[in-house]
C-alpha cells in the first residue's frame, strides 16, 4: 500500500521523465566522473602490477626424472650432460 507522500513523489518523477527528449539522452557529468574513476583505478592497478612484476626473480629448476630421482637431462643445461 502506497502512502500519499510516495504517490505524490512518484507523480512528480513521472512528469519529469516525460519532459526529457528521448533522442538527446547523454551520460552527462556523472557518467564522465564514473568513467574517469574507473580509468584511474585501472591505471593505478597496472602501475602496481608492473612494480610487482619487476621484483619477480624466477629461475626454473630442472624437472626430476620420476623413475630415477635424478634431474632430467636438458639441452640447455650443459652440467647434466
Amino acid at each position: 500500500m502506497m502512502s500519499a507522500t510516495s504517490t505524490l513523489a512518484l507523480t512528480h518523477f513521472v512528469t519529469l521523465a516525460d519532459s526529457f527528449d528521448k533522442d538527446k539522452v547523454t551520460p552527462g557529468v556523472l557518467g564522465f566522473i564514473v568513467f574517469a574513476i574507473i580509468g584511474g583505478a585501472v591505471w593505478l592497478l597496472m602501475k602496481s602490477m608492473n612494480k610487482h612484476m619487476r621484483q619477480v626473480d624466477f629461475q626454473e629448476e630442472p624437472a626430476q626424472d620420476a623413475k630415477k630421482g635424478a634431474p632430467a637431462k636438458s639441452a640447455a643445461d650443459p652440467k647434466t650432460t
